[in-house]
């Protein structure tokens, strides 16, 4: 069996609703999803600083071990309450979702492979 694994990155448009409760809560969903969710690498609800990043300043950026871990997460409890809270909050979204080119790359970076 080959190695894989799959990219999911919300990029969002909050409202003016949005304030410190939101973000707080966002982080504990986070938090639980990555307790819960089985084949989840990477689950984190950040800030985006790029200047060019057109009013989407706060993403979840995430990688699964595949994209069958991806579909199982979609339909999991942590996910759907995470949406069921979110969507009020969100003036606009961006979904991107892709294979990793280079999984074996990756995987050895977070071992520790790679040397700065």
């Amino acid at each position: 069996m080959g190695l894989e694994m799959f990219y999911h990155i919300v990029m969002m448009q909050l409202t003016d609703a949005a304030g410190a409760d939101f973000h707080l809560q966002l982080e504990a969903y986070s938090q639980r999803i990555r307790e819960e969710c089985s084949g989840v690498l990477q689950y984190d609800y950040c800030g985006n600083v790029a200047s060019r990043g057109k009013g989407y300043a706060h993403v979840i950026l995430s990688v699964f071990e595949s994209s069958d871990a991806h579909d199982r997460y979609q339909v999991s409890p942590p996910h759907q309450a995470m949406k069921a809270y979110v969507m009020p909050f969100i003036g606009d979204f961006v979904v991107f979702d892709s294979d990793v080119p280079n999984p074996a790359f990756i995987a050895s970076v977070h071992r520790g492979g790679m040397s700065a």
